[in-house]
């Protein structure tokens, strides 16, 4: 038997009235983490609920027949819009398995770890940050029985009931010195998506924004040729010939841009990629330079066409920098992505409507724009300054987009709920401490009520196939 089963649990599954839409992506994370264990001498049972055959995924036998015989230990990776789901996963392993012992990590748990751990009884431990270096420890303690105090970066339920949590592990600044992921524990063919990570972190102090705190405002890079080596590899294992960087903080700075694009124009491979970039980061001798080798597609996060707005949520760019930069990239690149966020609950209709001029002015250009309503995600400074005591409420045809779970139906502009997952969302609207994420302030609602009343403006669905990747 091995020592752990881990499971990812993030997935891309969508349904459009009868039909069924999903996107297998390589489980970075885990793999990493995988790879981490198993240096370690630990033996890891992987599943990947990508990978999970039918069209019910959330149905919970299902669930169970697919991680059935499991090890000692199982772990639960997820991100934030199926963290109900792994919640109520982790009750039936629970029911089904008293005598495992069941770690939640991923993204998913940031910020409400103490929440889950008294609300949650199924869940034993949480780990926080990175779990290169977490994960060995943790399963060392476990495997000899020994007291988790001493173990950073993990929160935990004590024997004696009580909830814990130990402080943070420090970050892993040496980015090159992490082992490649366990590709061998996949078919990498079977993936239509290839993520890679160049860097971790995002020094930026956007408010709306869950990645620069997760990572608690630092961020490392990886060096480019330990990238193009990493490229190589997936290329002549699997054949794979588009890469999608994951990273918001790949445009970390001129220097390492072009340093990248040198470095993969020498290797010789015929490849080519996807990255993000940042307004006040990217100028044309650099998008040029990544055009040349390769890049077909850059992504913008602008978020709103108000500088009232950006000054606010803290961006770091104004509207002027946006208007000077997404013309030239729609000119180089093959396809420039825009997205934006309305929803704010300080936006007023006007500061909307500039935002929306914005949109479709670049739309009209050719680049693609991508909107999203906010969530109020709880690792950020705009979910602490507007969550306590503010004004929430449960929309179910008003999801925040990155919270869709796949439990929904999506027909046209309507968002219509199954009445077989009525209990799925009855935990989310009862426990508003733990999922207030799902939850956008009611004053979104009533501008979405606005706009949609307003001869001059319609709030249209994003077309099939432009939902923002994870």
């Amino acid at each position: 038997m091995a020592d752990i089963t881990l499971i990812n649990l993030n997935m891309l599954f969508m349904r459009y009235g009868e039909e069924i839409e999903r996107e297998l992506h390589v489980p970075l994370g885990c793999l990493y983490l995988t790879r981490a264990l198993e240096s370690a001498g630990f033996e890891v049972d992987f599943r990947d609920y990508q990978l999970c055959p039918g069209d019910d995924p959330f149905n919970m036998g299902v669930f169970l027949d697919f991680i059935r015989q499991p090890a000692p230990v199982i772990g639960l990776s997820c991100m934030a819009n199926l963290l109900p789901f792994t919640l109520l996963a982790a009750r039936a392993i629970k029911e089904r398995y008293p005598d495992r012992i069941v770690v939640l990590g991923g993204v998913g748990s940031t910020a409400v770890e103490d929440a889950i751990l008294q609300r949650f009884s199924s869940v034993d431990i949480i780990c926080r940050g990175e779990g290169e270096q977490t994960g060995p420890e943790l399963m060392s303690q476990l495997t000899n029985g020994r007291e988790l105090s001493g173990i950073a970066g993990i929160s935990y339920r004590h024997r004696d009931g009580s909830i814990r949590h130990n402080p943070d592990r420090p970050r892993i600044d040496s980015i090159d010195d992490i082992a490649f992921p366990a590709f061998e524990k996949v078919d990498l063919k079977r993936y239509a998506g290839y993520g890679m990570m160049t860097s971790r972190g995002c020094p930026y102090l956007c408010s709306f924004c869950s990645v620069a705190p997760v990572w608690r405002w630092q961020s490392f890079s990886r060096s480019p040729k330990s990238i193009v080596e990493e490229m190589r590899l997936l290329n002549c294992e699997a054949g794979v010939d588009l890469f999608l960087f994951q990273d918001e903080f790949f445009v970390s700075g001129k220097k390492q841009v072009m340093e990248f694009c040198r470095e993969l124009s020498s290797s010789g491979l015929a490849v080519e990629w996807k990255a993000f970039g940042r307004v006040n980061l990217t100028d044309e001798d650099m998008m040029r330079a990544m055009a040349d080798c390769g890049c077909l597609e850059l992504r913008f996060g602008i978020e709103s066409g108000c500088d009232a707005v950006l000054q606010r949520i803290r961006k770091g760019f104004t509207a002027a920098e946006v208007l000077a930069l997404i013309p030239k990239a729609v000119e180089i690149f093959p396809r420039t992505d825009c997205f934006f966020i309305w929803g704010f609950p300080f936006e007023t209709m006007d500061d909307f409507n500039q935002t929306l001029f914005q949109m479709v002015s670049f739309r009209m250009m050719g680049a693609r724009i991508l909107p999203s309503l906010l969530s109020l995600l709880p690792q950020t400074e705009i979910a602490k300054e507007w969550v306590p005591g503010s004004r929430l409420e449960f929309c179910p045809y008003l999801l925040p987009e990155f919270v869709f779970t796949g439990h929904e139906v999506l027909n046209g502009g309507e968002v219509e709920i199954p009445a077989r997952y009525d209990d799925y969302f009855r935990l989310i609207m009862d426990n508003p401490r733990h999922f207030h994420r799902f939850l956008p302030h009611r004053s979104a609602g009533q501008r979405f009520a606005q706009a949609r009343t307003t001869p001059s403006i319609r709030l249209l669905p994003r077309p099939r196939g432009e939902r923002r990747k994870r």
